[in-house]
């Protein structure tokens, strides 16, 4: 344990030093019921590293009664899991006890692996404990769900990051009162810990290093710029596939669509941080360029394509800019859903609606018999280049969709076109 790193020497050795969590293994919780009781059923733990997930099945095998076994979800096989289970099958059978399995990264598991699970879940020949940073309900097995029971663990608060912090610097186990921290330099590791129990100590071990001279001198006085030097690269929280990368770009469009232009600025910053495709990033800014701005202002579609062509030209780091640009533009631009709810409108009425006739005169003209058809007005044979006709099939009435926001150029339009209708210019 004395070579093991900080985070993994602290690990709580009951839940009473398990820090935060409250809500999921606190006093009366249905998870420290279970594990004070050793009557633990199969539960999945969810939520982002370093929130305890680990530390807790460490917990569980220290307080359990029952066999304690863990197969890896990066390297295990369905083999190792049969042969998990054939020995807790052995276990029960010869009066040993139960057998709880730890499975970490779950969702690693491919479906075969966790099908091979189902049966001794269901008849609790072993306990299933898994652990997963992903959603569950998306990466995990339905069935195999649905015989477990799912405890979310959240980000640590910064008072919870902080008493880690304290409990390391004076713990035996830690740094043993060797290492002292000045007031800012708690608050950078705080800040770059960003509710991660684990990132958090291993800031301080890295910190801790470097104010270190050798000297030999204790306290070692630990500063803002050893925590700066010890962490050049603040590396926030973004996963490309995830539930990360969904929430991000669903604030992002949001803020477009909410005109902030700060707001749109710092979530595409997120994603370009973390690595974000430029052109997925693009994606989205085309298609709120539509959806949110619509024709109340035109030129915001093609901003939004150009950057999308910039980023497949240019790509990264000078097509942030592009990106910026567009997104911005979009931010900043007059708003209309009217052509994202008209065309859901019309939709719905295809659809769900009667079968309506294309009206004779608006049909095609190359066939037998379109000389009975109706006569069609070619609009730029009268003044204006308009003329008064029905385009719709009868049992709709202009307006039945297409509703113009009182916004930039799509009002502009709608005003200038009843002015010209009304004054006989079209």
């Amino acid at each position: 344990m004395e070579n093991a790193p900080l985070a993994v020497r602290m690990r709580p050795r009951s839940l009473d030093e398990l820090v935060g969590q409250t809500e999921a293994c606190g006093p009366g919780s249905w998870l420290r019921t279970a594990i004070e009781r050793d009557a633990l059923s199969s539960v999945i733990l969810y939520g982002p590293a370093g929130t305890g997930k680990t530390s807790i099945a460490h917990i569980i095998a220290e307080t359990t009664q029952a066999a304690f076994v863990e197969v890896s979800a990066i390297g295990g096989t369905v083999s190792d899991l049969r042969r998990e289970i054939k020995d807790a099958d052995n276990r029960l059978k010869t009066g040993r006890g139960r057998t709880i399995l730890f499975v970490d990264e779950i969702h690693r598991f491919n479906r075969a692996q966790q099908d091979a699970l189902l049966h001794a879940v269901e008849n609790r020949t072993l306990v299933l404990v898994g652990a997963t940073t992903e959603n569950p309900y998306f990466e995990v097995n339905t069935a195999l769900i649905s015989r477990s029971r799912i405890v979310e663990l959240h980000d640590l608060s910064d008072d919870d990051i902080s008493d880690l912090i304290d409990r390391a610097l004076s713990d035996e186990r830690g740094l043993a009162g060797d290492y002292e921290l000045t007031d800012d330099a708690r608050d950078a590791l705080v800040l770059l810990a960003g509710g991660d129990g684990r990132a958090a100590l291993t800031s301080l071990e890295l910190a801790a290093q470097m104010a270190d001279d050798g000297s030999g001198e204790r306290p070692v006085i630990i500063d803002r710029e050893a925590v700066r030097s010890a962490n050049p690269h603040r590396g926030a929280p973004y996963d490309k596939n995830k539930d990360m990368h969904y929430d991000i770009i669903s604030a992002f469009i949001k803020s477009m669509r909410g005109s902030d232009p700060d707001a749109v600025l710092y979530w595409l910053a997120r994603m370009i941080d973390g690595g974000e495709d430029p052109k997925f990033i693009a994606r989205r800014i085309m298609i709120c360029a539509s959806e949110d701005v619509g024709n109340a202002d035109p030129q915001a579609l093609l901003i939004a394509h150009a950057a999308f062509k910039s980023a497949e030209v240019i790509g990264y780091p000078e097509c942030r800019i592009n990106l910026a640009q567009a997104a911005t533009y979009v931010a900043l631009a007059p708003k209309s859903n009217a052509c994202e709810a008209g065309i859901d409108a019309a939709l719905a009425e295809v659809r769900h609606g009667p079968v309506r006739a294309v009206p004779s005169y608006l049909r095609d003209r190359h066939r037998p018999g379109s000389e009975d058809y109706g006569e069609y007005k070619y609009p730029h044979n009268y003044p204006g280049g308009w003329v008064e006709q029905r385009y719709l099939p009868e049992g709709l009435e202009r307006g039945a969709f297409y509703h113009p926001s009182d916004r930039g150029w799509e009002a502009y339009r709608i005003e200038s076109t009843t002015r010209d209708r009304r004054d006989g210019n079209i």
